[in-house]
């Protein structure tokens, strides 16, 4: 009689779990998206190209709402519109989903992660980005390159003065002088134009070439390593002309530790971020130093975050300069109230609050980056209502939420003044801790670890390019907003303007 009470008690208490699972399976399942199929992923990879995702995803978005939900080969990737549900995802549960997916060609190119952006979120993740932001990013260290900074901004003087002589577009200009102070910073040498072209170009073909060849391994690598065996030998030779550049210059940074400094030739610097490096001991590995090839790395990564986004950022703000003129001459009038004909300093920087404007204006209608490099979640976990399992990728949509008509009025005006007081970004916090207004440089605990220089510089250069010259829109050029994805989105139609220098 026990017996049956017992199983009768069972059933009574199964009874409603078996009717509740179906819901709680409704609660906790994936976000939605379209079909998929075994090996391809999602079948809209049959219409549309991975290297351009975007305007599917808006698609997606629209149909689906602001969690979709795609399959890429066998795995799950899933993004994120919504700000609130990206707060909710990278701060207030950002241990979660700090870890960073492992990419078949990374593992097919016989690499490694230890490098900032790709390593797991563990020991060797946290020495690598505290170096960093300790030894080579802190102001202390960043006010060493100074001098750098005002060689640059003359370099860059003198190239647009050509450029615009010649009506050639400048963005090309603005990558050379920004690859030449990260250069500097990284390898602690000013280099003649002709190295630092020699490693930029050997820098850019490799990043271009990964961005736009490689995502065919992500569909059944066991079999796209052999029908595309050729990309993997022209990343591995583009690879080593990138290591036989960058060994030299490591290798002089060594004999100059070693003589302890001295002596120092003119265009030696005392401070390097592969100085840092060379310092470094992995614990977790038997406190090994650094191998040769993992400081090529880590140098390549410094020089790729840097550059690129902080020249696409530079041409989409001088764009809208040259696009407002009202813009430009409010901003020109700031700067002579602030130094007058003095070249400008980092110092003035924090003494003008309009190029401040201009600056995160730009970022937030232009972000060069669309997508946050992607997170892995390291365990079960909801957002907006939706399971996001274990090991699936997440990505969160940086230009969606920064152009989003419901927190920004007229968002696709450039309108630096909502960054000032009474406006609606006044004090806006770029790194999300409070809330997500814009996230140009990603948040959470995989935040850029560049934010603070990359503002130095994109403020420094603004500021100096507009005292130098009045930058002004020529007929038959005239400035177009459309884009176009590289390595960063940039002007499908680059920049040409006419420069009329200020002093004579």
């Amino acid at each position: 009689m026990a017996t049956w009470h017992i199983f009768l008690a069972i059933i009574l208490f199964a009874i409603p779990l078996i009717l509740l699972l179906p819901l709680f399976r409704r609660r906790r399942r994936i976000p939605p998206g379209p079909p998929s199929v075994p090996v391809l992923g999602s079948v809209v990879w049959l219409t549309n190209s991975l290297a351009d995702v975007e305007p599917l995803l808006r698609r997606l978005f629209a149909r689906y709402g602001p969690v979709v939900s795609l399959r890429i080969g066998s795995r799950l990737a899933i993004f994120v519109a919504d700000r609130h549900l990206a707060h909710k995802a990278l701060v207030e549960s950002g241990a979660a989903l700090a870890d960073r997916p492992s990419f078949a060609s990374v593992r097919l190119l016989g690499d490694n992660d230890n490098t900032i952006t790709r390593a797991s979120y563990g020991p060797v993740w946290r020495l690598l980005r505290r170096n960093l932001v300790a030894e080579t990013l802190h102001p202390s260290r960043v006010r060493l390159f100074a001098p750098a900074r005002s060689w640059v901004r003359r370099v860059l003087a003198e190239k647009l003065r050509d450029d615009s002589a010649a009506g050639a577009p400048v963005v090309a200009t603005f990558q050379y002088a920004m690859f030449c102070l990260l250069v500097l910073m990284c390898f602690g040498e000013r280099l003649d134009e002709a190295a630092v072209r020699a490693i930029a170009t050997a820098q850019r073909e490799l990043l271009i070439y990964s961005s736009k060849k490689m995502a065919v391994f992500s569909f059944l690598p066991s079999v796209t390593k052999h029908l595309f065996r050729d990309r993997l030998e022209t990343v591995l030779a583009m690879r080593k002309r990138k290591k036989d550049l960058f060994a030299p210059l490591i290798n002089a940074r060594r004999e100059y530790k070693i003589r302890g400094g001295e002596p120092r030739k003119e265009t030696t610097f005392e401070h390097s971020y592969v100085d840092t490096l060379q310092d470094i001991k992995l614990p977790e590995e038997g406190n090994r130093p650094l191998t040769d090839i993992e400081m090529v790395n880590l140098c390549s990564e410094f020089l790729d975050a840097g550059t690129d986004t902080t020249s696409t950022g530079l041409q989409w703000i001088m764009a809208e300069l040259v696009k407002n003129p009202a813009i430009q001459h409010k901003l020109y009038e700031e700067i002579k109230a602030t130094t007058g004909e003095e070249e400008i300093s980092g110092e003035d920087l924090h003494k003008m609050p309009y190029l401040k404007a201009v600056v995160l204006e730009g970022l937030r209608k232009h972000p060069p980056a669309h997508f946050v490099l992607p997170h892995t979640a390291a365990e079960d976990m909801e957002v907006g209502g939706y399971l996001i399992p274990k090991g699936a990728t997440v990505n969160f949509m940086v230009a969606e939420m920064s152009r989003d008509d419901r927190e920004w009025e007229k968002p696709t005006e450039f309108v630096p003044e909502r960054f000032l007081p009474g406006g609606v970004g006044e004090g806006i916090d770029v790194t999300g801790n409070r809330e997500i207004k814009m996230m140009p440089f990603g948040v959470g605990r995989r935040i850029c670890a560049g934010l603070g220089i990359a503002m130095l510089h994109l403020e420094y250069f603004v500021a100096n390019m507009v005292r130098e010259f009045d930058w002004q829109e020529v007929a038959g050029e005239e400035v177009d907003f459309a884009e176009k994805n590289e390595f960063t989105v940039v002007m499908k139609k680059p920049l040409r303007p006419r420069l009329v220098p200020r002093r004579t």
